[in-house]
């Protein structure tokens, strides 16, 4: 998978081709370790199994206009402090936004710090740090404030706004 966040072993890939390119989602076991975007398909051999068939119903689910499942299994790597973002994200609901501002004060941190963590987060759309925009706009997206990845996030709220 090529992506800006860590690899993780991975017992198989989902991918689905979308209107943003290809989502790439790898499977540990029984949970959804990293979901990423990607411009090219990849080249291994897709998962199999029911965890993997359910995935790539939600992902296709989603970009026909369905919200994702409330129960798929996610177990994202990371520090105990971008665990505690990323449970925020996930309560940001499908349509709404919240600012990186509000989230640090709830936190009792920075705003820069909560952007850290957005920034790390393994499970795009699944945890959906895309739904955090800046004070003054919608901001950067994966790390990115110019290019592919804002106009991705751009894409995703505007989506997800047609869908609420």
């Amino acid at each position: 998978m090529v992506s800006n966040r860590a690899s993780v072993p991975d017992d198989g890939q989902v991918v689905v081709k979308t209107a943003l390119g290809w989502v790439v989602a790898i499977l540990n076991g029984d949970r959804i370790t990293a979901l990423d975007i990607v411009t090219e398909r990849p080249s291994t051999a897709p998962a199999q199994g029911a965890l993997a068939k359910r995935l790539a119903a939600a992902v296709a689910g989603y970009f026909a206009g369905r919200a994702w499942p409330d129960d798929l299994p996610l177990a994202p790597a990371g520090t105990p402090f971008q665990q505690r973002v990323w449970d925020k994200l996930r309560r940001i609901p499908c349509g709404a936004t919240r600012r990186y501002g509000d989230i640090a004060s709830e936190l009792g941190t920075s705003a820069r710090a909560v952007g850290g963590a957005c920034r790390a987060n393994p499970l795009l759309l699944l945890i959906p740090c895309h739904r955090v925009v800046a004070s003054n706009g919608r901001g950067g997206f994966a790390g990115h404030s110019q290019g592919r990845w804002p106009a991705i996030k751009a894409w995703l709220l505007d989506h997800e706004q047609s869908m609420a």
